[in-house]
């Protein structure tokens, strides 16, 4: 069971965004991720981010989350990140979007691609960031398709540990696909109906037994969002103890391997890794 961070502070100071980074890793949180939207300037460029929390941290681990896959060519995205991955000791982990908000992706000179094409090019994408990664194949690196393709390049450099691929996912194609070729999957609890989050599992599933793979290598990781308050309200609304009755089914029936705190507050952060994690934490060990 792992916990995580998810950064998103539009328009704070980039002291404050650095700060909640380092307030993850002294409050004990495993990973700390920051959203990735290239063509909006309140933002700090994530890649570059990234770099700077790394240097200034030495345990929790890091990712995008997700990373905007049309505004960054996959070949160079495999090679910045296994070298902020050499650079952190194998701290790096790499999260995929296939795009959204295609006005601001082609205003920034982006390729504008229909949902199916932006999936198509993640698949390729994927291949792409592997076979650069795969130094231990002595042949011709040749990789991709119709989007994303490599013809000749160089391999490397390898990175310091097995950088897993999750890919965020809501369609019914990008969950086959994350079936097929992913990690992980990374998707934000609170843009799902309810149902769906099980639905969904039950397709990757069904495309990971049919792509020969075995469901349970997939990590289930989820983005959620909350408040603390003394009265209950809706999901993650209300004491610590009712939002650990919301996230426990989510760990224990629907197998959700890491949970994400999306909050820029640092209180919240605070009383989410001093009362929710560890009660979460004991109640899965005691199952």
């Amino acid at each position: 069971m792992q916990f995580g961070t998810f950064i998103t502070p539009a328009g704070a100071s980039p002291e404050a965004t650095v700060s909640l980074a380092l307030l993850s890793e002294e409050l004990g949180f495993d990973l700390v991720t920051f959203q990735d939207h290239p063509y909006q300037p309140r933002f700090l460029d994530t890649w570059t981010l990234l770099a700077w929390v790394a240097a200034r941290t030495q345990r929790v681990q890091l990712a995008p989350n997700v990373l905007n896959l049309p505004l960054r060519p996959p070949a160079v995205v495999a090679r910045a990140a296994a070298s902020l991955d050499l650079l952190s000791h194998g701290r790096v982990n790499l999260a995929l979007g296939a795009g959204a908000f295609w006005d601001a992706i082609a205003a920034m000179g982006g390729r504008r691609l229909s949902p199916g094409q932006a999936v198509d090019a993640l698949g390729e994408a994927i291949e792409v960031i592997r076979s650069v990664w795969n130094v231990e194949d002595t042949a011709v690196l040749r990789a991709g398709g119709e989007y994303y393709r490599v013809d000749g390049a160089k391999r490397g450099p390898a990175p310091a540990h097995p950088i897993p691929i999750w890919i965020g996912a809501l369609k019914p194609r990008m969950l086959r696909l994350t079936g097929r070729a992913a990690d992980g999957w990374l998707p934000s609890i609170g843009r799902m109906q309810p149902g769906e989050f099980q639905a969904s599992n039950r397709v990757i599933d069904a495309a990971a037994r049919d792509a020969g793979r075995d469901p349970a290598e997939i990590r289930r990781l989820v983005n959620v969002g909350g408040r603390f308050q003394a009265t209950t309200g809706g999901f993650l609304v209300g004491p610590p103890g009712h939002w650990l009755d919301g996230l426990l089914p989510l760990v224990l029936d629907d197998g959700v391997g890491t949970i994400i705190l999306a909050s820029d507050d640092p209180d919240t952060l605070r009383r989410f890794a001093d009362e929710v994690a560890p009660a979460l934490r004991d109640a899965v060990a005691g199952r």
